[in-house]
């Protein structure tokens, strides 16, 4: 089997063998509207097969292996949300890296974003260990949850249209559960700032007329429920970014600590 069969035994794995499982855009519309907590949303987010081109692809994947991980066993389902079940903070991000958390079965984790990522926000007080290898591995949030717009890795890392439009319902289902206690959310690249736009809107979020320009370091307030939040922007830590010297370690740093210091 190209894939971790839900229930049997993944570290964390949120699903059993009863989880109801989408197979269409329709479903995952119902699925996700239904859910009433965190813990039925991201089982039912990790075994969702409503995109046959990206259940093809993550399985694939999963499957055939990069080289250097032949010997391991690859996760090959959705990647759900993680972190704080009451976060202040939510970081968004755009999808699973196909031998990152497409192998892992944790978003940002066993890749080298992530290693940028989670040694950044251990710096910053929000993470328990300054590395994020593998599901088990002890790492733990600090009053942070992480979640992609899209729950599956894709081919060249560039999920259609349909696809994100697929996936948005678990995106923003997600983001209703926890604004109770969100202060803040860092979106992770210019990508992560466009989707978690119409994402905040349908958790309830009270948003500006315009949607103000990415860019890092750029900061909105929006309100839920009367409560002000504010929205930061930062550049991906992808590799490309991190080996022209686009972002920096401190750049990440000072959003994380911006980000700790408004959530209190």
């Amino acid at each position: 089997m190209s894939f971790v069969p839900p229930g049997t035994g993944w570290p964390g794995d949120p699903a059993t063998a009863e989880t109801p499982v989408a197979l269409d855009p329709a479903d995952v519309r119902r699925l996700a509207a239904a859910c009433g907590t965190l813990a039925e949303l991201t089982a039912e987010q990790s075994v969702c097969r409503a995109c046959p081109r990206l259940v093809t692809w993550r399985e694939e994947v999963a499957q055939v292996k990069r080289r250097a991980f032949a010997d391991e066993t690859y996760w090959g389902r959705p990647v759900p949300g993680w972190g704080a079940e009451r976060p202040s903070i939510l970081l968004v991000g755009l999808a699973p890296a196909a031998h990152g958390g497409n192998r892992t079965g944790r978003i940002f984790t066993g890749d080298r974003s992530g290693d940028w990522l989670f040694a950044s926000l251990h710096r910053s007080g929000l993470a328990t260990q300054e590395t994020s290898t593998h599901a088990g591995d002890g790492q733990k949030l600090l009053g942070t949850r992480v979640l992609a717009s899209v729950r599956c890795a894709p081919p060249a890392n560039k999920p259609t249209p349909e696809e994100k439009a697929a996936c948005f319902p678990w995106m923003a289902r997600e983001m209703a559960l926890v604004a109770p206690t969100v202060r803040v959310v860092v979106a992770l690249g210019g990508y992560a700032w466009q989707a978690m736009w119409p994402a905040l809107k349908d958790a309830g979020y009270t948003l500006p007329r315009s949607r103000p320009a990415f860019g890092h370091g750029a900061e909105v307030e929006v309100r839920h429920g009367g409560s002000p939040v504010t929205l930061i922007g930062c550049y991906h830590p992808s590799q490309q970014n991190t080996f022209t010297g686009r972002v920096t370690a401190q750049m990440l740093d000072e959003i994380f600590t911006r980000a700790r210091a408004l959530a209190v």
